[in-house]
């Protein structure tokens, strides 16, 4: 973009951002004629992709703060009211608003919620942070028909976000989200109410424990065994960290309530939008359980818990053979854990449903499905993000054609309940306890299920590489790269032929032979390489970071030791690694 055309935009930024903060970083900026950084802040629009906007906060276009949260939402607010026409006429429309521990997470929540109400959506507003799982159950037991929670989720503190929900609780999906950010684009007027006047008219209501109380009921209602819990509660010590963000409130509430001994890490039980504990706040890293994981020693833990800042995201170390000694569980292998435990369970209790399903994205691993299938339950496949497990199970109860009982991805996402429609770090939290409880009352740990699970369905390890390409040439290098990777696919990766290329952005998968077949997921950025071993490696750019990733899930047979297999899978894992690093980063 030419110099003159980003000072203009930085010109017109400054006339229309009313928060002083962020509209003197642009008028600094200028001041200074600092145009690498302005081109940065400038250069392009915040967009809506796979959970929303995302990015780093501070004045401009490029960035979140007050006026790009604005726009956002009064582009929200119009397509709201054009979608739901007849209920916008009669002053029904309502929506509800939640945020986390991050820097200006408050204030942009009342601002979205302000928003609303000056274009007449009555909104509920939480009083302090909250996790976003509880803003997808607040949606579906207030009958909104939007919702928005404030957060980055697991990103570094310089950044802030926005999830938009519709009205079943889940993320907002095609059409949706198209005619949201066409309804943004045409944002030339901010319709703006001031907070004690939206109080007074009734169009602001504040929220929390009309909400929290039956949102702790519901997750303890999906626990298969209370009674186990009652009576070995006292056995099992549980350390938990919420990396300072909003899950301390909900985990040890449910969690004590039934009776668990829950240690909360004193330095991260607080929320603090700086993370000063942690270089990112993600379950995934393993230096973020670092120091739950030296609390868990020294007080002899069970299990060690952490979610993320918004509470959905969920991981766990447990004791390894070693004495003093704790093992990272990846999100695939909780996954399987956890599937097995809802299937069994069922089974055990009488209670499994007609066509019993579990939904996982393409990129998970596929060792679910074989356990999904050793019950006599199907795996769905959706695509990365939890919104469309949301839509599979809405599709699902619209058509009857089957019962959705456990919905999970890799990056330690979980759904073990139908009143929420995202992923759920709090009932994970619960059910994890529990099912701990259940595998040692027949003297096995959690890790001594998951190698009979191996057993079931073969070793299964997964690998995953983030690219990130920053700036404004960014978007072009990774677009690029992905043409490259379709116009030219790989006959060989790690060593191994490809057999099968599927091209889900063109809905077509290239078999052997020249011959295709019709890919029915939704149209999205994502190349998949199937190997002449079953692996099968995934390429697709970030929707909300400038990033590319690529995950690969590989099975080897155990016709030798579980340790031989392991080995094995590593140097495969490895050698596809090498390939793919040496295409992105030439």
């Amino acid at each position: 973009m030419e110099k003159s055309a980003i000072i203009d935009r930085a010109k017109e930024y400054i006339r229309r951002e009313k928060d002083p903060h962020f509209r003197g970083e642009v008028e600094e900026l200028l001041s200074k004629e600092d145009f690498k950084e302005l081109e940065d802040r400038f250069y392009r629009m915040l967009e809506f992709g796979t959970g929303g906007l995302r990015g780093l906060i501070g004045g401009g276009y490029n960035r979140m703060n007050t006026l790009v949260v604005k726009s956002a939402t009064q582009g929200l607010a119009s397509y709201v009211r054009k979608a739901f026409g007849k209920k916008a006429a009669a002053g029904a429309l309502k929506a509800v608003v939640a945020f986390d521990s991050r820097h200006y997470s408050a204030e942009f929540a009342e601002a979205c919620a302000l928003i609303f109400a000056a274009n007449g959506i009555k909104t509920y507003l939480f009083s302090a942070l909250r996790p976003t799982p509880e803003l997808s159950f607040a949606i579906r037991r207030l009958g909104c028909d939007t919702g928005i929670v404030v957060t980055a989720s697991h990103n570094p503190p310089q950044y802030n976000g926005y999830k938009a929900y519709w009205n079943d609780g889940g993320q907002v999906i095609s059409p949706h989200d198209a005619g949201i950010i066409d309804e943004v684009n045409k944002v030339t007027e901010i319709k703006e109410m001031g907070r004690d006047e939206a109080l007074k008219k009734g169009l602001l209501t504040i929220i929390d424990r009309e909400i929290d109380e039956p949102y702790w009921a519901m997750v303890k209602s999906r626990l298969f065994r209370p009674g186990l819990i009652k009576e070995k509660a006292g056995e099992v010590t549980i350390v938990y960290t919420p990396l300072h963000g909003t899950g301390a409130l909900h985990v040890e509430t449910v969690l004590g309530s039934l009776g668990l001994k829950v240690i909360t890490v004193p330095a991260q039980r607080e929320g603090n939008g700086d993370f000063p504990t942690v270089a990112f706040p993600n379950p995934e890293e393993a230096a973020a359980l670092e120091m739950a994981v030296k609390l868990g020693r020294e007080k002899n833990a069970d299990v060690v818990m952490a979610t993320d800042p918004d509470a959905d995201r969920f991981g766990i170390a447990v004791p390894s053979k070693l004495k003093g000694e704790y093992t990272l569980v990846t999100g695939n292998q909780m996954g399987a854990l956890l599937a097995d435990y809802i299937f069994l369970s069922l089974k055990e209790l009488g209670r499994m449903p007609q066509n019993p399903a579990m939904v996982n994205s393409i990129v998970t691993t596929g060792m679910q499905g074989k356990i999904a299938q050793y019950y006599g339950a199907v795996c769905l496949e959706c695509l990365t993000g939890f919104k469309w497990i949301a839509d599979i199970m809405r599709r699902c109860e619209e058509d009857k054609s089957h019962t959705v009982v456990f919905g999970t991805e890799e990056s330690y996402g979980y759904l073990v309940e139908n009143e929420v429609r995202d992923k759920d770090g709090v009932s994970a939290a619960a059910l994890t306890a529990e099912m701990t409880l259940y595998w040692r009352s027949r003297g096995k740990s959690l890790l001594d299920r998951l190698n009979e699970l191996y057993g079931i369905a073969g070793y299964w390890e997964e690998m995953g590489i983030s690219k990130y390409f920053q700036g404004p040439d960014g978007p072009a290098i990774m677009k690029g790269i992905m043409e490259a990777y379709r116009k030219n696919p790989p006959e060989t990766l790690g060593g191994l032929k490809v057999v099968k290329v599927r091209d889900i952005l063109k809905s077509l998968c290239l078999m052997p032979g020249g011959k295709t077949e019709k890919v029915s997921l939704p149209k999205s950025d994502v190349l998949q390489f199937y190997l002449e071993d079953g692996t099968v490696v995934s390429a697709r750019p970030s929707g909300t970071e400038p990033k590319i990733k690529f995950y690969a899930t590989s099975c080897t047979a155990l016709t030798g030791s579980l340790e031989d297999a392991k080995v094995g899978a590593a140097k495969k894992l490895d050698a596809i690694k090498k390939d793919i690093h040496r295409v992105i980063d030439g």
